[in-house]
């Protein structure tokens, strides 16, 4: 793989990560209520799923799903209802003031970790993201091992990185702007919005 076609793939890597949608809501969720730790956490763990899921796309998974769409509508339907989940969950929530505090204890780095990968894992649409952009930039029978580990890498270092500084951007301007105690009005908006996000997965099945 030559540089220039490495930066080709780097820059369109780099706009789908910055592209709105369920996964910056799940990074801004763990670093308004939790801490920029969390919000860091959930990157990583976001990372990491879309990485697996571009390692398996160039395995095959992308094929596999679009032979068996059955499989495919599973999951999409599954990462919609986790939205919804997490929407009502937020909306649902009606707290005093020292059960704030409490809740915040609770929104553990493991919730972190397990929010951020879930939303990845549950969004089949990158294997087949992945499967069509490899396929523009690979030869099936001149793929390597150490291409294969240099695409992958690109990509989990672009989502993990551009997520990081979602969290790193949110927690300043926290600081900035005041926004460091539990706001309900903001949680409601982020309830709304993620079953916003389950409806619009629905829809575009």
């Amino acid at each position: 793989m030559t540089f220039s076609v490495w930066l080709s793939l780097a820059a369109i890597c780099m706009m789908g990560a910055m592209s709105p949608g369920p996964s910056l809501a799940v990074v801004l969720k763990h670093s308004l209520n939790g801490s920029m730790k969390n919000g860091m956490l959930a990157a990583l763990s976001h990372g990491t799923g879309v990485g697996l899921y571009a390692g398996a796309s160039l395995l095959g998974l992308g094929a596999l799903m679009t032979q068996f769409p059955t499989v495919y509508q599973i999951l999409v339907y599954l990462g919609a209802a986790y939205l919804a989940y997490l929407g009502i969950k937020i909306l649902l929530a009606k707290l005093s003031n020292s059960e704030l505090e409490v809740q915040k204890c609770e929104v553990s780095a493991a919730k972190a970790l397990q929010d951020g990968f879930a939303i990845a894992f549950l969004n089949p649409k990158l294997a087949i993201f992945f499967l069509a952009l490899f396929s523009q930039f690979i030869d099936p029978q001149n793929l390597t091992l150490s291409i294969g580990i240099i695409m992958c890498l690109t990509v989990f270092v672009i989502d993990t990185g551009w997520y990081l500084l979602v969290a790193l951007l949110t927690e300043v301007s926290k600081n900035r702007f005041g926004f460091t105690k539990q706001n309900p009005w903001l949680d409601k908006i982020l309830g709304i919005i993620f079953i916003a996000l389950a409806v619009k997965v629905i829809i575009s099945v």
